[in-house]
């Protein structure tokens, strides 16, 4: 045992014998109130955050000059700080956002909720809460996705639909079928199919996978002919943390007839591009295809709430868990479709349609294509590439570490190594400090900026960010990173 374990497990020690007997009362720890929570100062946050929470990504927030914001509201499209500045948010959370921050119409049911004292978990018992959740995400998905299982993150529900797909192909069909670049969740099933080393490390992980290049039918064709054992495809339909890479309906259509054609269960994530984000409410629609299983999360909660679901078709699901010896194998989870959180995603569902904002994704996520291809055209060393699909957009820049003047080498070298040759850091940096406007680069390529914006995103907010980024741009690389870099030493 090192000196490091031996000194904690001592100092837990002492906490245990200074801890007062039963007989004697139990004392109140020093617990900070919601009120004292509130009226935090930065300098007290960052205090916190580095002795409980995570001090290497304050690290990181302390590069891009977040560390010294402290959000008081948020409405709409707007955070404001405790300085009163109003921030445009155009990174909505990893897309959790879709109505925006604050939608007057889920605060007034969450609150009618709790003011009639409705229940919140009640797992004994049928929730009607649930069941109409369940019911209208039916009657949203295309063809017979009729059975859903409900949960509170993206991960948990792609696990759902690892064990669902895995338990129908069986067990001499265990191996699954997964892109480069994917993102599935953190926990170790979806874990086993993410394609980022810095998340696997040196994790314990399953091996009963095959990689292929994200968007390659025939790559899957020939993992699928050569290998009799793959039971299971998992794709996002939109790749997010691989930089915002999409595929033709070509493909989509391809991917179902093959799948079709060797008996292979397809799993699509859409927990970032799902409710509307892409223009529809599922990206796969696109191409008029339906996938074995999908799972949505994100802003399925309309940003006030933990929720995710598997939506699977009923003949894939009955397989599984059709019979009363099976249901319980993988029953709702303890806060699976608990009652508050299954109602604020009904609202969540009726507000996308009533106020037309899945449509809104489809028209400003053409505009924000439009204006940012002809920055591309403007400044075509600086931006690379503009891709996505409704409000998901990527915005790539070149790699500039070879082609920066030799005189700003060292200085770039000296940063972090997430900031080296990654011109989407500065940019982001640069445009919540000079222009109040937030963004966020991509996991696995830091050249792409991630455009998820709330689907109430309107013209006036789109030219915003871009007359923001004309403005930036304008000023040049070598300005660029001397502003950025002053920044990190000013």
């Amino acid at each position: 045992m090192n000196q490091e374990t031996t000194t904690m497990l001592d100092k837990t020690h002492r906490v245990a014998v200074d801890a007062p007997a039963l007989d004697g009362g139990i004392k109140k720890p020093n617990l900070m109130t919601v009120e004292q929570a509130k009226d935090m100062s930065v300098a007290d946050m960052t205090t916190l955050f580095k002795d409980h929470l995570n001090p290497g990504q304050l690290h990181f927030m302390k590069l891009l000059g977040f560390n010294k914001i402290k959000i008081e509201t948020a409405e709409g499209m707007y955070y404001v700080d405790q300085n009163g500045r109003k921030i445009l948010d155009f990174f909505g959370g990893f897309g959790s956002l879709a109505l925006g921050h604050n939608h007057q119409r889920l605060i007034a049911a969450r609150k009618q909720f709790q003011d009639e004292n409705r229940h919140e978990i009640a797992i004994a018992f049928m929730s009607q809460y649930a069941a109409a959740l369940a019911k209208n995400l039916a009657e949203i998905a295309p063809g017979d996705l009729d059975m859903v299982f409900l949960g509170s993150s993206g991960s948990e529900a792609m696990e759902a639909a690892i064990k669902l797909a895995e338990r129908v192909a069986g067990p001499k069909r265990p191996r699954i079928v997964y892109a480069e670049n994917s993102f599935h969740g953190k926990t170790r099933g979806v874990l086993s199919i993410t394609d980022g080393p810095l998340y696997r490390g040196d994790f314990q992980l399953l091996d009963n996978n095959v990689k292929v290049p994200f968007g390659d039918i025939e790559a899957i064709r020939r993992a699928f002919e050569s290998d009799p054992t793959i039971g299971v495809l998992v794709l996002e339909t939109i790749q997010g943390g691989g930089g915002i890479n999409i595929a033709p309906p070509e493909f989509w259509q391809e991917v179902r007839a093959l799948c079709n054609k060797h008996g292979v269960i397809w799993v699509a994530d859409e927990v970032q591009c799902g409710v509307g984000r892409s223009g529809r409410f599922f990206a796969f629609e696109y191409a008029n295809v339906v996938p074995d299983i999908t799972a949505v999360a994100k802003s399925l909660g309309g940003g006030k709430t933990a929720m995710a679901a598997m939506i699977a078709r009923r003949e894939i699901y009955m397989k599984a868990y059709g019979t009363p010896k099976t249901a319980m194998i993988h029953a709702h989870a303890t806060f699976g479709g608990i009652g508050e959180a299954s109602i604020t995603a009904i609202e969540t569902l009726n507000v996308l349609y009533d106020e037309d904002l899945i449509e809104n994704a489809a028209v400003q996520g053409e505009y924000l294509l439009e204006r940012l291809t002809a920055l591309k055209d403007k400044y075509p060393k600086i931006i690379k590439d503009v891709r996505g699909q409704g409000l998901m957009i990527g915005l790539e820049f070149q790699d500039f570490s070879q082609t920066l003047p030799l005189v700003l080498r060292p200085v770039v070298a000296v940063l972090d190594d997430k900031l080296k040759g990654s011109l989407s850091g500065f940019i982001g940096a640069l445009l919540l400090r000079d222009y109040d406007t937030l963004v966020a680069f991509t996991e696995y390529n830091r050249n792409v900026i991630r455009l998820l914006p709330p689907l109430i995103c309107e013209r006036q907010h789109v030219d915003q960010l871009c007359d923001a980024l004309d403005d930036l741009l304008g000023r040049g690389i070598i300005r660029i990173v001397k502003d950025f870099v002053g920044s990190q030493f000013g």
